[in-house]
C-alpha cells in the first residue's frame, strides 16, 4: 500500500523517456540555434554532435548510478556516497541553483513570447507561468508528465517542420566552412545547454515503474533521439539562412522556416517555440522540486521541504520552493549569459557525477549495478574519465564575465554548506 510519506511510481519507460526528449528539445534549440550558427559557421552541426557526446559520456555515469542508487536525490545522493555529506550538499545546491537560473531564463523567453502573441507585458505572462505549473506539478506526477509528454510531441513537430522547410536547400552551402575553428568549441559550449534535461530523467526515478532497468534505457534513447533531431535541424538551418544572418537572429528557427514557407510558418514555430519554453520550465522544475525533495528527506536541508500532499502524494513544499527561486531570478535577462552561468554549474556537478562513479568502481564494488558503463580497464572506466576531461575542457571555454557570475553563486552554496555541516 502507498504510504502518505512517499513518491508514487507511476511512470512508464515511454512516459518517462518522451519527458526527457521534451525537456532536451525546450528552449535551448529554439533560442539558442542563431547565436550558435554565429560563433560556429556553417559547422554547428559539428557543435552539435560535440555538445552531444560529452553529454552521453556523463549520461552513461548517470545511468550506472541511478542503477544502483534510485532515489529521488540524484546528483546529490551520488556524490554523497561518494565523497561525504559537504561534498554531495554543495553538489545539490548547485544543481537547484542551475534550475532556478535555467526556469527564470526560459520563463522570461515564454514571457516574450506570450507578449508578442496575446499583447500582455512579459512579466504578466512569466509570473502566469510560474502560477499555472506549481498547481499542475502539486496536482500530481502523472498529470505534470502527461502535460509535458504533449508538449514534447509539438516540440518535434516544429524541428521536424524546420527540417522539411529546409529540404529544397541542401547542398548548397559547405558544410565545413566556419570562422574559426575555437568558434566551433565556443558554440559547442554554448549549446551544451539544449542538451540539459537528461539528468531530470534520473531525478525522476523515485516514480518510475522498475526504476534500476527503465531510467538508463531512457537515457539513452532520449540522448541519442535529439543528437541526430539537432545535427537534422543544424544543417537545414545553415543551407536556408546565412550564418552570419543567424548569428543576429532573436528567432532563428522562426526565420529559418519563413524564408521557404512565408509569414504564416513564422507564426505557427512561434507558437510551437511558445509551447516548448513553457515545457522546459515544466520539466525543469520538476526535476528540481524532486531534488529539494531527496535533499530535505535525508536531513540535508530544512524538513519542511520533505512534506508530501496528502491527497496528491507530491512534494508540495519543495515544489513551491523551486517556484519562488525561480521567481527571483527573473530579473537575468541576457539567455546567452544565463545560458552559460547555468553551464558553468552544470559541467561541475557533471565532473562530480563522472569523479563519484569511478571513485565508486573501487569502495563500493560490491553493490548491484543493473547497467555498467561499458568499456572498463579492470575496475577503471574509460567513458567516466573522458567525461570528466570534456567537461573541463568545455568550461575552459566559459567567459570572464560567466566564470565571475558562476563563482559568487558558488561562493554562496559553500557558506550554505558550512553553516549546514557545522
Amino acid at each position: 500500500m502507498q504510504g502518505e510519506s512517499e513518491l508514487k511510481k507511476e511512470l512508464n519507460l515511454l512516459e518517462v523517456t518522451l519527458v526527457g526528449i521534451g525537456n532536451i528539445l525546450g528552449a535551448g534549440i529554439y533560442v539558442l540555434m542563431g547565436k550558435a550558427a554565429g560563433l560556429a559557421g556553417n559547422m554547428v552541426w559539428f557543435s552539435f554532435l560535440f555538445a552531444g557526446a560529452t553529454a552521453t559520456l556523463s549520461a552513461f555515469s548517470y545511468m550506472e548510478l541511478a542503477s544502483m542508487f534510485p532515489r529521488a536525490g540524484a546528483e546529490y545522493g551520488f556524490v554523497k556516497r561518494a565523497f561525504g555529506e559537504r561534498i554531495g550538499l554543495f553538489v545539490g545546491l548547485l544543481v537547484i541553483c542551475f534550475v532556478a537560473i535555467t526556469s527564470s531564463a526560459v520563463a522570461l523567453g515564454f514571457g516574450r513570447y506570450f507578449s508578442n502573441l496575446f499583447g500582455y507585458g512579459y512579466l504578466t505572462g512569466t509570473l502566469g507561468l510560474f502560477i499555472f505549473l506549481s498547481l499542475i506539478m502539486v496536482h500530481g506526477i502523472k498529470e505534470s508528465a502527461r502535460l509535458a509528454i504533449f508538449i514534447s510531441l509539438i516540440e518535434v513537430f516544429g524541428l521536424l517542420i524546420v527540417i522539411y522547410t529546409g529540404l529544397p536547400y541542401l547542398g548548397t552551402v559547405n558544410y565545413l566552412e566556419t570562422p574559426n575553428m575555437t568558434g566551433i568549441f565556443k558554440a559547442s559550449t554554448l549549446i551544451f545547454f539544449a542538451f540539459l534535461g537528461f539528468e531530470d530523467i534520473v531525478r525522476l526515478s523515485q516514480e518510475t515503474k522498475e526504476a534500476e532497468k527503465t531510467t538508463p534505457k531512457a537515457l539513452l534513447i532520449a540522448i541519442f533521439f535529439t543528437v541526430f533531431l539537432y545535427m537534422c535541424v543544424a544543417v537545414t538551418a545553415v543551407s536556408v539562412l546565412d550564418f552570419r544572418v543567424l548569428g543576429f537572429s532573436e528567432v532563428p528557427l522562426a526565420d529559418v522556416a519563413a524564408v521557404s514557407l512565408g509569414s504564416n510558418a513564422f507564426v505557427l514555430i512561434s507558437w510551437i517555440a511558445f509551447f516548448s519554453t513553457m515545457n522546459t520550465v515544466l520539466v525543469v522544475m520538476l526535476g528540481g522540486s524532486r531534488i529539494v525533495y531527496g535533499m530535505a528527506d535525508s536531513g540535508s536541508l530544512p524538513k519542511i521541504l520533505s512534506r508530501i500532499h496528502p491527497s496528491y502524494h507530491t512534494p508540495w513544499v519543495a515544489i513551491f520552493g523551486v517556484t519562488c527561486l525561480s521567481i527571483l531570478f527573473v530579473l537575468l535577462k541576457d539567455i546567452a549569459i544565463v545560458a552559460n552561468i547555468a553551464n558553468f554549474m552544470i559541467f561541475i556537478v557533471f565532473f562530480m557525477v563522472n569523479l563519484s562513479l569511478i571513485k565508486l568502481r573501487y569502495t563500493d564494488p560490491g553493490r548491484t549495478r543493473l547497467f555498467k558503463v561499458p568499456l572498463n580497464i579492470g575496475r577503471f572506466p574509460l567513458l567516466p574519465f573522458l567525461g570528466s576531461l570534456s567537461t573541463v575542457f568545455l568550461f575552459s571555454q566559459l567567459s570572464l564575465e560567466v566564470i565571475t557570475y558562476g563563482l559568487v553563486l558558488a561562493g554562496i552554496g559553500i557558506l550554505i554548506v558550512l553553516l549546514r555541516t557545522r
